[in-house]
């Protein structure tokens, strides 16, 4: 195991587009930081479909004052997966890819009640483990900890049940049934029905969910009413079989056989919330808000931050990279008027470590 480093202000966890806005305010505040996450940078985009155009527009996406500029008002996931790697280089940021955040301990009472602050314990890709302390720690880990998995009797012995979508292609001349009512499950089913698949839908409600686009829906409802897309509405699926798949109506239990080769469940993600828990951090039980103060997105435990949509709980609609984007700049704020004086002293105008002992902020 490496020696444990040197103390660092901050240590943020998760490399998306929170995580990295935090880090660019961390630095600009003078505070020495590092990005850990246990995939690449802006690991959730590289899931996107290939072709996805987002909803929102550049502006509304950039971070660290780094002009987002494209041709077309709205970007792709190509064009938003390069600008964020842009920004990355940019602003030089300290970022450990594919290291995964194993533990964080809280030592003599965390930040604020005087203490060391917290030990993050990491492992590399390569199963390296290293101890990084911090004065404190940011938790922006997404909204992509955990999917919402499909209740099937004997579970999915074949592999059949998909979480990501990125193209239609590998399902070309297939059965497959798209599961989920939310706009993602309404944009795969169109673009799977345009692309030579056969395909139908399946809702445990009886409408679509409020959060389809306004240019999606009459194109969906168009699809089902004339039955090119059959949608099977208040229903489950319930098990996969050979070649086949049941599905059964939620209030009268009738069950329908359909062929079936794959299962798309566009049935959303939930946050990781394991760290915070570990922390001790509170969750309210209702809507998975974990206890935080919006003012300085500070939880109820001292030195503990949250960036992201992990502070929406359980309502993915409610944070979005364009509001999220701001907690970075609260937290840094808030930290850097906690900073002892003769700590910030040893700061650089770059927000490094000029003490020789510390190097770049890591003790490296």
């Amino acid at each position: 195991m490496t020696a444990e480093v040197d103390p660092l202000d901050l240590v943020i966890v998760g490399a998306g587009p929170c995580g990295l806005a935090a880090a660019v305010a961390a630095k600009e505040s003078g505070l020495s930081h590092v990005v850990v996450d246990r995939g690449c940078i802006t690991e959730s985009l590289t899931h996107y479909p290939y072709y996805m155009t987002f909803f929102s527009t550049a502006e509304r996406l950039e971070i660290g004052d780094v002009p987002f500029t494209i041709p077309e008002p709205k970007p792709t996931r190509r064009e938003a997966l390069a600008y964020y790697r842009h920004v990355v280089a940019h602003h030089g940021l300290r970022v450990r890819q594919y290291e995964e955040v194993t533990g964080i301990v809280r030592r003599n009472g965390g930040e604020s009640a005087g203490g060391s602050g917290f030990v993050v314990h990491t492992c590399t890709r390569e199963g390296r483990e290293r101890r990084s302390r911090a004065r404190a720690v940011v938790i922006a880990t997404g909204g992509f900890g955990e999917p919402n998995r499909l209740e099937l009797e004997g579970g999915d012995p074949d592999g059949r049940v998909i979480h990501y979508y990125k193209d239609p292609y590998p399902f070309f001349d297939q059965d497959v049934m798209v599961v989920g009512g939310g706009n993602s499950a309404a944009e795969v089913a169109l673009e799977l029905y345009r692309n030579g698949v056969r395909v139908r839908m399946v809702h445990f409600l009886d409408v679509f969910d409020r959060g389809v686009k306004p240019w999606v829906r009459p194109d969906i409802d168009n699809r089902i009413a004339s039955g090119e897309i059959p949608m099977h509405w208040g229903s489950r699926v319930t098990r996969p079989g050979p070649g086949t798949a049941t599905i059964v109506h939620e209030e009268t239990g009738e069950a329908t056989e359909v062929a079936n080769d794959w299962i798309l469940a566009m049935t959303g993600w939930r946050p990781d919330r394991t760290l915070l828990h570990g922390l001790g951090v509170e969750t309210d039980p209702v809507t998975g808000i974990p206890a935080h103060d919006p003012a300085t997105m500070e939880t109820n435990v001292a030195g503990v931050y949250i960036a992201g949509v992990i502070a929406a709980g359980y309502n993915a609609n409610k944070i979005f990279i364009e509001n999220g984007r701001e907690h970075g700049g609260l937290i840094a704020r808030h930290l850097a008027a906690r900073t002892p004086g003769p700590a910030a002293a040893l700061r650089g105008p770059e927000g490094f470590s000029t003490n020789p002992d510390r190097m770049d902020g890591f003790g490296r």
